[in-house]
């Protein structure tokens, strides 16, 4: 093969698929403790009501899980559905944002069996920041090379807003969720802030790109 052919961006089909495909493993993976708690349960005895009492906590961390990946894969989807060639760079930042998704089950997991403690709690939101910033990087390489889309750069730069505020959100919720173990991942809810952040940054990015305007006096004549 030669050298050009190995720099040719790559067709999008394949690409897509290999994520979905990825996004649902994922997806799959979160109900595999509940399935091993149903078991157990089955052996000691335990009636549905028990069940969903004494496993309460696996099942709020496997839907809350199951909710965000979603919302990223639909993030994701909106992001790259207008694009036509995908590059090398393009491609490993997103095998950086599909290991994020891969890795989540297991915090998901800590989360649900595991008694909360501030580690546990950097690992499963800082998990989420990292698929965030994954996701940004990849709005950011497509907003510079608008030849690999057939989106509007504008489109991509609401994107970039969302992605920014999202980030600054999820680490307020960290902060939040290690500093008030009271409020713990509760502090999640900050996410639906992420509109009127968007537009708090947006306006605070037109006004550094704008600046101040500066009138240049008139010389006399």
């Amino acid at each position: 093969m030669t050298a050009p052919h190995r720099t040719r961006p790559f067709r999008t089909e394949r690409f897509k698929a290999f994520v979905d495909a990825v996004v649902a493993i994922a997806m799959t993976l979160l109900i595999l403790p509940l399935m091993e708690a149903v078991s157990d349960a089955a052996s000691g005895k335990l009636s549905t009501a028990e069940f969903f009492h004494e496993h309460s906590s696996q099942l709020l961390s496997f839907a809350l899980s199951f909710l965000l990946i979603a919302t990223f894969w639909m993030g994701h989807h909106s992001q790259y559905c207008d694009v036509e060639r995908i590059t090398v760079p393009l491609i490993w930042i997103n095998v950086a944002w599909m290991a994020t998704i891969v890795w989540l089950p297991v915090p998901t997991a800590m989360l649900g069996q595991i008694d909360a403690d501030a580690l546990q709690k950097i690992v499963y939101i800082g998990t989420l920041l990292t698929t965030q910033v994954a996701t940004l990087a990849g709005g950011i390489y497509l907003g510079r090379h608008p030849e690999l889309t057939t989106a509007p750069p504008s489109a991509y730069r609401a994107g970039v807003l969302g992605d920014i505020a999202a980030i600054i959100l999820f680490v307020a919720a960290l902060l939040i969720a290690v500093l008030v173990p009271q409020i713990g991942y509760a502090a999640l809810l900050l996410l639906l802030l992420n509109a009127p952040v968007s537009r708090l940054v947006d306006r605070v990015s037109h006004g550094r790109s704008h600046g101040p305007d500066v009138q240049t006096p008139n010389r006399p004549e």
